[in-house]
Parts: C-alpha cells; sequence; structure tokens
C-alpha cells in the first residue's frame, strides 16, 4: 500500500509539471503536504529525511522542500536564496531514557551515552536541554550518532542509555522500553519549526511563483482539516509515513499545524543559528539578516 501511495505521489503529476516539490516521508509533520489535494502541474517527491529534501532543493532537482528550520538555516549558507514561505507545523521533542540505567532527569544524563541525530534539530534539541540542566553536550556525556529509526532497537539493547528525537521515534522508543521508559520534555527550551522552503529564482519565475501559490492554498485547506478533523487526518496520514494510525494519534498533542509564519520565527532562526554556527566554525550572522529568509509574499498571496 505505502509503495503504491509513493509511486502515485511521483509519478501522478509528473506529465506537465510546473513544480517539484521534496517532502519528508518519515515524518508527521509532513502531514498538510501529503493529505492536500492533488494538483496537476505539482509533482510531491518522497525523500527519507529533511537534510536529502534539502539536498534535493540545493542542487536545482525540486523547487520547494520540507524542513526544519535548523536545515534551512545549515543549507542557507551555500544557498543563501533560500526562503521559509510557510510553517507547516510546530513540534516538541522529547529524551526518551531507560530508567534502569538510573536516569529520572536531565541532569541524570551526565556521564551516559546519549544519541541524537548529528547535525539536526534533533541535535540542537539535546544541547539545548542539556544546557538548561547545566551540563555541556560536547563534555558531559557521551555523545552517539543515530539516525531516529534506529534508536528504539538501541535503547532496547542496552547501545544508548538515552535518544533525543522527535516523532514518532520518540513515542517508538517508548513502546520497546516499556516500564523502563523515562520520558523528559521541556517545550519551553526548543518547539521545532517544520517549513516548506523554496528559493528566490523560484519565486522570481512567474510560472513557478504562481504554481506554488496555487498549491500553498489546497495546503491551507488541508492543515484546517488536520485541526479539525483529528481522527481522520491520522488515519489517512498513516500509510503516506509508514507509521500506524494509533501511533500517529498517540503523540498528536506534540504538534501543531499552524499554516502561517509565527511571528516569533526570526526569534527561533537567531537562536538556532547561534548552534548552527558553531557546528560549520563560524560567526552567527546577525538575525537582521535572518529575517531576509523568510517571505511572507507567497502566503499573502496564497490566502483569501
Amino acid at each position: 500500500m505505502r509503495n503504491a501511495l509513493l509511486l502515485f505521489l511521483v509519478f501522478a503529476a509528473t506529465a506537465g509539471a510546473q513544480i517539484k516539490i521534496a517532502v519528508n516521508s518519515t515524518t508527521i509533520e509532513s502531514a498538510p503536504i501529503f493529505l492536500a489535494e492533488r494538483m496537476p502541474g505539482v509533482q510531491i517527491v518522497p525523500v527519507p529525511n529533511g537534510r536529502l529534501a534539502m539536498e534535493q532543493l540545493l542542487r536545482g532537482n525540486v523547487d520547494a522542500a520540507t524542513g526544519s528550520e535548523t536545515q534551512m538555516l545549515l543549507n542557507s549558507i551555500a544557498e543563501p536564496g533560500i526562503r521559509i514561505v510557510l510553517t507547516l507545523a510546530e513540534a516538541r521533542y522529547r529524551i526518551i531514557a531507560r530508567r534502569s540505567t538510573g536516569i529520572r532527569r536531565v541532569e541524570d544524563l551526565r556521564g551516559k551515552k546519549v544519541a541524537a541525530t548529528v547535525n539536526t534539530s534533533s541535535q540542537y534539541f539535546l544541547r539545548e536541554m542539556l544546557r538548561k540542566a547545566g551540563l555541556l553536550l560536547e563534555t558531559d556525556i557521551h555523545f552517539v550518532n543515530l539516525e531516529g529509526p534506529d534508536m528504539p532497537a538501541a535503547l532496547k539493547r542496552g547501545d544508548v542509555d538515552a535518544v533525543a528525537i522527535w516523532e514518532p521515534h520518540a513515542e517508538n522508543s517508548i513502546e520497546v522500553l516499556g516500564s523502563d521508559a523515562v520520558v523528559l520534555e521541556n517545550s519551553s527550551v526548543y518547539r521545532e519549526r517544520f517549513n516548506l522552503n523554496t528559493t528566490a529564482k523560484v519565486l522570481q519565475d512567474p510560472d513557478k511563483r504562481r504554481a506554488l501559490v496555487d498549491f500553498l492554498r489546497v495546503v491551507l485547506r488541508a492543515s484546517d482539516r488536520a485541526r479539525s478533523h483529528a481522527s481522520e487526518t491520522q488515519m489517512q496520514l498513516a500509510p503516506f509515513i509508514n507509521t500506524p494510525a494509533a501511533t500517529i494519534a498517540h503523540v498528536w498533542n506534540q504538534f501543531r499545524f499552524p499554516a502561517n509564519l509565527p511571528g516569533d520565527l526570526p526569534d527561533v532562526l537567531g537562536n538556532v543559528e547561534i548552534f548552527v554556527a558553531a557546528v560549520q566554525y563560524r560567526q552567527p550572522r546577525p538575525r537582521a539578516n535572518l529575517v531576509t529568509l523568510i517571505d511572507s509574499g507567497p502566503l499573502a498571496e496564497a490566502r483569501p
């Protein structure tokens, strides 16, 4: 069923496609894209993570791509023309730890083996959770680089003591640990902004801009359905991201689907930029420069 859906997404709109959109096919945050009405002239290109989605955008293989603000900032150095045109979702992350290792709070992670996915919002979240507790990622834990899908099994085997990750991998980690699971979270530390990104070059092309604006209109409607018809949305989304509807329903309160450009987005970019700059061994850019990476024009045109 999943393969058939993905083939449909890739090929249904290929003929005469005006714009191609790379979409992370493993995250609940992608719901508004996958559940938007299929449109002629729009080709959805499913990819296994946000890094590959942004890579497709930088290579010019697609005209837009989904991804966290972290991925956008990481890639905006190589491509300063990247533009956020819509925040599709806001998501809370969690640290899942093994109770049997003595972990009850974030401070107990000192000296433990903790996994996150390097150079992603997962690592940023872990860094901020540790910093809030007075710990440093670089010196106070044994950092283990793992992809999200590999984390539950690594926890169960005892390869790591805790993982810091987005859904559904956090929930899957809880399920494999059962009563041994400890959940550590703090939404004030970090709330991911999962965005639809494009480039200034695409927006300067009248035909591509028109197609993108038309697509934003159907995404706005899909986002409204996600907010008002949660159960139906969860059932429809499940095959697209290969995740049981029950799992999606269980973590649904970790998400919001605002379909806007939040007023605090520049502040979020400024905070994450400090982490991104350190990863790239450079100085953080001024927040005034980061604001230029947000383009509200297409959303304004898409709204009634």
